[in-house]
């Protein structure tokens, strides 16, 4: 048989029940907790005796078995309890092969024996809801719950025996009952420590404390947490507590009409147990419902008990005289009559006569002059801002005592003066202008009541409304910028000039490294010099005049771009001006074309751009590549990896912008209609995007997607020059009409803000690629530095604070700085200046 399981329900076996049953079900259970025997050694799949659908009797319901050796019952209900243990599942029955048509008769005998008593036991215990596979797995698994209609209609089931116990009894009616004796006497000898535990009535006792003898010891959990399970909570040693049978409506309607006591019974929500409230219990809710004292033998209104006499005595209550204090004033009353008297005196605390005169003041109806300056004690709290009374109009001419004789009414005016004297207020005046010799002959006015009477009447209804009048002072206008002297470093003086070109300079540029600084100007030469010194290492003769020169980015070329009229080309300075390898490099990368292939294009493209064969002359002068155009180039501009360069043509219509890609020698052109008047263009230094500067507006393509992203309104009547933020969302416009035009693309497609920091046109402006520093320049005498600070929170705006105006030379032809450019590392400034120097500011 297998061990004896915790928290199965057993059925109760009558007295008359075979004793071999009770030896065999006594025996199993100390095999299981003291002793191993041959009953324990074979396995046995099941313990339940629900499978197969098989529902016990409502007798079963009565108790529930612990696996804790504390007991809550006697020792009879926990010899019952063994007794119930012997019960098999139908898988054990049907291989009992050599049971006999008997022992079912005397099983079904014991099940009726067995719901007979349990229907008579008033047991409030109630199994657990887990299921008979855990049961077998588990010794501490409660049986799952049933309901007390389901175990109605099966009370005849047989209960069913242990294998071992059938082949046990039909040996012992074989061979007499010597082995049933041994068996027996076995037991005996054995001492049972396990018994079942009870679960009592809490209320049994009449103990009706909330702490004390507490079954459930859940704590104050909300109850709906147990609904789905069979047990309301755990005990003192964390036993389950069985749910009791739960009855449905129509059980509770019938207990209503058969039971007496259903009105006056409760459920206890924490063990589901019912209570039938006594008659004490129902009094003390009674009085506590009516609001009186709940219980009845207190006395509210007990005699009281004096404990003090009130009569005087002779001796005094305490052995020692009073102290000194105790005769003199109190300090204290002598401090708050202080206060008092004080307060009289400012006003601040009133008799009783002043309280009576001023409620009858009060009480007195008074008038205001709404438009009097009085005094502002005499006036309300809403009119101690004095508001004017509006004026009435200076009087005319006309109104003197001797007008002049062009205000008098002639023969004709009289005539129909006269003839309006029914309609008196479609004259032109309300008297009549009359000359006096002098002021003691003017007559009383008549109508100066009437006149005195809609003045009056104007003043009443005229509104009263304050007029707030801004008082702004200048400062408070301008925007709290930092101190300059906060914002070093940047340039302050002119340090260096660059003297040897002979017209004006065009253009400059420092080298990625900055050690050299390139120029070119109207002298058709582009002179390489040294950034330190101001030394020229080198001059290289074009033969047209070159209006730019641009260093590549590329650090490991030493490549310069010049544009000269109609022609780019690429310089290499050579072997003695910076690093030989990267000059050899250089050479190495654009000696051979490429193949035929890569350089085709198309008929559109190849009619306004020719890549030439560089002769040895040029390559001895520098030169190593060179794209000429059906029209002047007016500006380029290097891509950052140095492959491609956009170029911009003059009077170019549709293809005045051109792309050219150096590895593959070959050039596209990108638009196919004219977008106007074209300035510049530039690449963004991270994204795919092309910017185009036109005479107005600059417009944002996508070169992946080849479509227009966004078009930037300057507000400008002339745009000039373009520079782009490193970080690649600000921008900066130069305009012939004295702008410099900040553009957050972040922002907005207006401009974020427009400097008005030059006397004359804005020709350039640059960006330093590791300062917060921007400059610009024109044709006035000055070069303008400012601070531009972007914040990485794009929740915060561009910090622009003017520096510096530094010194620039005279203009020549109108003309003073044309470009500037910042060193890629230091805080320095270099402009060609059109005096034909260069000019180092540090």
């Amino acid at each position: 048989m297998p061990p004896y399981k915790t928290g199965l329900l057993k059925r109760k076996i009558s007295e008359n029940t075979n004793k071999t049953e009770d030896n065999s079900s006594n025996s199993s259970c100390d095999d299981h907790n003291l002793i191993t025997g041959d009953l324990d050694k074979e396995e046995d799949s099941s313990d339940s005796d629900n499978e197969d659908g098989v529902v016990p009797s409502d007798t079963e319901l009565d108790g529930v078995v612990f696996d804790s050796g504390d007991s809550l019952l006697s020792d009879d209900a926990a010899n019952e309890s063994l007794e119930e243990s012997s019960d098999v599942s139908d898988s054990e029955e049907d291989e009992a092969s050599d049971g006999s048509n008997e022992e079912s008769d005397s099983d079904k005998s014991e099940s009726n024996t067995e719901g007979t008593n349990a229907n008579t036991a008033k047991s409030k215990l109630k199994p657990d809801n887990e299921d008979s596979g855990a049961e077998s797995g588990s010794g501490s698994a409660l049986r799952p719950p049933r309901s007390p209609r389901s175990s109605r209609h099966n009370t005849n089931k047989k209960p069913f025996k242990k294998k071992e116990f059938k082949q046990t009894k039909t040996v012992a009616d074989k061979n007499a009952n010597s082995s049933v004796d041994a068996l027996e006497q076995k037991i005996k000898e054995v001492q049972v420590n396990i018994q079942p535990v009870q679960e009592k009535d809490e209320y049994e006792s009449g103990d009706t404390s909330d702490e004390e003898g507490r079954v459930n010891t859940a704590g104050e959990v909300p109850r709906w947490w147990y609904a789905e399970y069979d047990h309301v909570g755990y005990d003192a040693d964390g036993r389950r507590i069985a749910r009791p049978p739960h009855a449905d409506r129509i059980d509770d309607f019938l207990r209503k009409c058969e039971d007496p006591d259903f009105w006056r019974t409760v459920r206890d929500p924490s063990t589901g147990q019912e209570i039938i409230l006594s008659k004490k219990d129902l009094e003390l809710i009674s009085r506590i419902r009516e609001g009186r004292v709940p219980n009845a033998e207190h006395d509210e209104y007990q005699p009281w008990v004096e404990w003090f006499s009130g009569e005087v005595l002779q001796t005094p209550l305490r052995a020692f005289p009073e102290h000194k204090r105790s005769f003199l004033p109190s300090r204290d009353e002598q401090r708050h009559v202080a206060r008092l008297v004080h307060a009289l005196r400012m006003g601040w605390a009133k008799t009783r006569r002043q309280l009576a005169d001023e409620r009858r003041r009060n009480k007195e109806l008074k008038f205001y002059d709404l438009w009097g300056s009085g005094a502002q004690e005499e006036q309300p709290r809403a009119l101690q801002r004095h508001i004017p009374a509006p004026r009435r109009p200076p009087p005319s001419h006309a109104e003197s005592y001797n007008p002049p004789p062009e205000y008098l009414l002639d023969d004709k005016e009289m005539k129909e003066w006269n003839s309006l004297e029914e309609t008196p207020w479609r004259r032109k005046y309300t008297f009549l202008p009359t000359q006096h010799s002098c002021l003691r002959a003017v007559p009383a006015y008549p109508r100066f009541l009437r006149e005195r009477f809609l003045r009056c009447l104007d003043l009443y209804l005229a509104p009263r409304a304050i007029k707030m009048r801004l008082t702004i002072r200048p400062e408070e206008l301008v925007p709290q910028l930092p101190a300059p002297r906060d914002l070093q470093p940047f340039p302050t003086d002119e340090v260096l000039q660059f003297r040897g070109h002979t017209g004006l300079v065009r253009s400059a540029d420092f080298d990625p490294a900055g050690q050299y600084v390139v120029s070119g100007g109207d002298d058709a030469t582009v002179r390489i010099w040294e950034a330190g010194t101001g030394r020229c290492l080198r001059t290289i003769e074009l033969g047209e005049p070159v209006r730019l020169v641009e260093w590549t980015p590329v650090g490991g070329l030493t490549l310069v771009g010049a544009a000269a009229g109609r022609r780019l080309l690429l310089l290499n300075p050579g072997g003695h001006v910076g690093a030989h390898r990267a000059a050899h490099r250089t050479d190495l990368l654009l000696a051979e074309p490429p193949p035929a292939h890569d350089v085709r294009m198309d008929e559109r493209t190849a009619g306004c751009v020719q890549w030439e064969t560089v002769d040895a002359a040029q390559w001895a002068r520098g030169v190593r590549v060179a794209i000429a155009h059906f029209k002047p180039v007016q500006h380029f501009s290097w891509h950052a990896r140095g492959d491609y360069v956009v170029v911009t043509l003059e009077e170019g219509a549709s293809r005045g912008v051109v792309v050219h890609q150096l590895s593959r020698r070959r050039s596209q052109l990108p638009f196919r209609r004219n977008a106007g008047r074209l300035q510049c263009a530039a690449f963004h230094p991270h994204r795919p995007l092309l910017f185009v500067v036109t005479q107005r507006a600059v417009r944002v393509y996508d070169l992946v997607k080849q479509e227009l992203v966004r078009k930037l309104l300057a507000g400008a009547q002339w745009l000039s020059a373009l520079a782009l933020h490193p970080a690649g969302d600000n921008l900066l416009l130069a305009s012939y009409d004295r702008k410099c035009i900040w553009f957050d693309l972040e922002l907005s497609s207006r401009p974020y803000q427009t400097l008005r920091l030059h006397a004359g046109a804005v020709r350039s402006v640059a960006f330093h690629r590791r300062y917060p520093l921007f400059a610009s320049a024109g044709d006035d005498r000055h070069v303008v530095v400012c601070h531009g600070c972007v914040y990485n929170d794009l929740l915060q705006n561009p910090l622009l604070v003017p520096l510096k105006q530094l010194r620039a030379p005279p203009p020549r032809d109108q003309l003073s700085v044309l470009q500037v450019r910042w060193h890629p590392a230091q805080p320095w400034l270099l402009a060609a200046c059109a005096d034909g120097t260069l000019r180092l500011y540090a």
